[in-house]
């Protein structure tokens, strides 16, 4: 029973992991956030907070520098690349969001010290974000490729590389759908999907110019084309077609291709994500759209102290900004 439990509780922390990624900014912006467990991640060009609701109301920050992946080496900022070095810092700052808002939970009301928030936000990261990696293939990689396997047997005439490539792809797509919508069972990640809602509706609050209030933020759409629930489809939609071209006939070859394609996927589907978020009435608009039609699942409406915990997650990563001598505009 013990045993049941840590493997339950264990999968649960991965699951909360991708949920973190999977809401987070699907590029890199001026301003973008994630939500995070009680709380929200805010993002500058060059700074992070995390703003944390202590159950007593309390709100708990931390913040921190960052360095975007061009200012490292200009390669990241060429086409394609540029995804894989978003989608990893991302990674990178969604773990460490999301160990810090747990850090700030189990503190309580007081709030983590600085040195168990530190610790928190550096402890694990790589190994959490290699767990999250297998997560991700086995359960959107090798769970689909079996099933799809499974049903080609059994019907043969799944066996031509469209239809069975259109079958493994709608099993994906399946399977993300109960992923999302399944953990929206669970009372804290309810409470998630509605700071990510807060997230979205501020994030639009700040580009629209307007003073930075609930009030304000109230009135706008938690609904964002740059969310990775966008991301996460656009990529399912992309390997579905470039699979189809792939001429892996068994199961292992084929799951090899898939994995070997995935930064190239996951780039691709960057770039068009990019793209429709700045011409709304562009094709790959349409096929991002689906993505903001999943935001209704992703996303619920926030109250005034979850709006009021992302404003100040992002007025926190705006000062540092400033403290480092940056400009925030609205582009």
């Amino acid at each position: 029973m013990l045993k049941a439990m840590a493997i339950f509780l264990s999968l649960r922390r991965a699951a909360r992991l991708q949920l973190a990624l999977l809401l987070g900014a699907g590029s890199e912006i001026l301003i973008g956030g994630q939500a995070v467990l009680e709380g929200v991640m805010m993002r500058a060009p060059h700074s992070f907070a995390v703003a944390v609701r202590a159950p007593n109301g309390t709100l708990h920050t931390t913040r921190d520098k960052l360095v975007r992946p061009t200012e490292r080496h200009a390669f990241w900022g060429w086409p394609v690349l540029r995804g894989l070095a978003v989608l990893g810092q991302a990674m990178v700052l969604g773990t460490k969001a999301l160990r810090y808002s747990a850090a700030a939970l189990e503190a309580g009301d007081a709030g983590p010290t600085p040195e168990v928030a530190e610790k928190a936000a550096a402890a694990g990261t790589t190994a959490a974000i290699v767990f999250s990696l297998l997560f991700f293939i086995a359960f959107y990689k090798f769970l689909p490729l079996l099933a799809a396997t499974a049903l080609q047997h059994r019907f043969p005439v799944l066996g031509g590389r469209i239809a069975f490539n259109l079958t493994d792809g709608l099993i994906r797509m399946a399977l993300f759908l109960l992923f999302i919508s399944g953990l929206g069972l669970f009372a804290d990640i309810r409470r998630v999907y509605e700071f990510h809602g807060a997230e979205h509706k501020v994030v639009f609050n700040y580009e629209s110019g307007e003073a930075l209030t609930p009030m304000n933020a109230r009135r706008f759409s938690k609904h964002h084309p740059r969310c990775g629930t966008s991301f996460m489809l656009v990529i399912m939609l992309i390997a579905m077609v470039t699979y189809a071209f792939l001429p892996a006939t068994h199961f292992w070859s084929r799951l090899l291709s898939r994995i070997a394609l995935l930064p190239l996927i996951a780039g691709v589907s960057f770039e068009i994500i990019r793209y429709a978020a700045r011409h709304g009435r562009s094709f790959f608009a349409l096929l991002a759209r689906p993505g903001m039609w999943l935001q209704r699942i992703t996303t619920r409406e926030p109250d005034d102290e979850q709006l009021a915990c992302a404003i100040l997650a992002l007025e926190t990563a705006m000062a540092l900004e400033r403290a480092q001598g940056g400009e925030l505009v609205v582009a």
